[in-house]
């Protein structure tokens, strides 16, 4: 997985970029067909935001989270992420492993 991280009006620091990256990391342990990842991170007056946006075989997976602590933002966009990146597993699967619908001929 391609991991990019930006940072909008602060500087990514290796603490945070290890801080993403340990975060990110949970997604792919339960999906790992993802292409990459774009993470930006920004402050605006009081409050920390964190998007991201996953790409996976057929489909973009984008997520936002704000707090006022960069570090809560970060977790609550990992959450977010994990669980749409697993409905979106889940329903891979179900498409994969259900029966095709066949059609009855009429007989005439």
């Amino acid at each position: 997985m391609n991991l990019v991280i930006i940072g909008h009006h602060l500087e990514v620091t290796p603490a945070i970029r290890a801080y993403v990256k340990n975060k990110m990391a949970r997604v792919v342990r339960h999906f790992d067909n993802v292409i990459d990842a774009q993470v930006m991170l920004s402050i605006e007056r009081l409050e920390h935001k964190a998007e991201v946006t996953l790409r996976v075989r057929g489909k973009d997976i984008h997520c936002e989270a704000s707090d006022e602590n960069l570090y809560a933002a970060i977790d609550l966009l990992a959450d977010k992420v994990d669980r749409q990146v697993i409905k979106y597993k889940n329903k891979v699967q179900n498409y994969a492993t259900r029966e095709p619908i066949k059609r009855q001929e009429a007989a005439l």
